[in-house]
């Protein structure tokens, strides 16, 4: 699409996670994501444009996940069973830097970021991949030291793999070869 609209429904969200705030970390994702050269929006209408991306809460859509993107469904679901299993077993964590990151790692995807990032710090990344091989990290036992190793917005290596993706120059390396 020339250009990614994306449009939030607070349907079936956890009562702890209000739609103002909900609302806000999808926004703030949709920014994070601008540099990476393609042309996003956030729609904040009450009737979106039928090609909109849909922003939702999805027990079914996650399919057990904290979030999971259905590129052809043009839907990122998010999971409240696992963010009230979240609040459950840790209350003290704060839900919403791992409902930030999750958002804007299912967002990358509609980015066309399919593959997962090899780097921890990523948003983009996995701990492991199910088949036995884990992220890279510079002290791997500092990623055991948090809840959440990820960043909550897109690093810099996220943006530029995105621009790659899309076929946009990434001035970072640009700027080093011009050196």
């Amino acid at each position: 699409a020339p250009v990614l609209l994306f449009v939030y429904r607070h349907e079936r969200a956890p009562a702890w996670f209000d739609e103002p705030l909900v609302q806000a970390l999808v926004a703030r994702a949709v920014d994070a994501w601008a540099p990476c050269g393609v042309p996003v929006v956030l729609d904040r209408s009450v009737t979106p444009p039928a090609d909109a991306i849909v922003v939702q809460c999805s027990d079914a859509g996650a399919r057990g996940n904290f979030g999971l993107a259905h590129l052809g469904e043009r839907r990122l679901s998010l999971g409240p069973g696992p963010f009230a299993l979240l609040r459950e077993r840790n209350p003290r964590h704060d839900a919403r830097l791992t409902l930030q990151m999750v958002i804007s790692h299912e967002m990358g995807h509609f980015f066309g970021l399919m593959a997962h990032s090899r780097r921890c710090v990523d948003v983009l990344s996995y701990y492991h991949d199910g088949k036995g091989n884990r992220c890279f990290s510079r002290d791997p036992a500092s990623v055991r030291n948090y809840v959440e190793y990820r960043h909550t917005l897109p690093t810099a290596c996220d943006i530029a793999r995105c621009r790659r993706a899309n076929g946009m120059p990434d001035p970072a390396a640009e700027a080093s070869r011009n050196r």
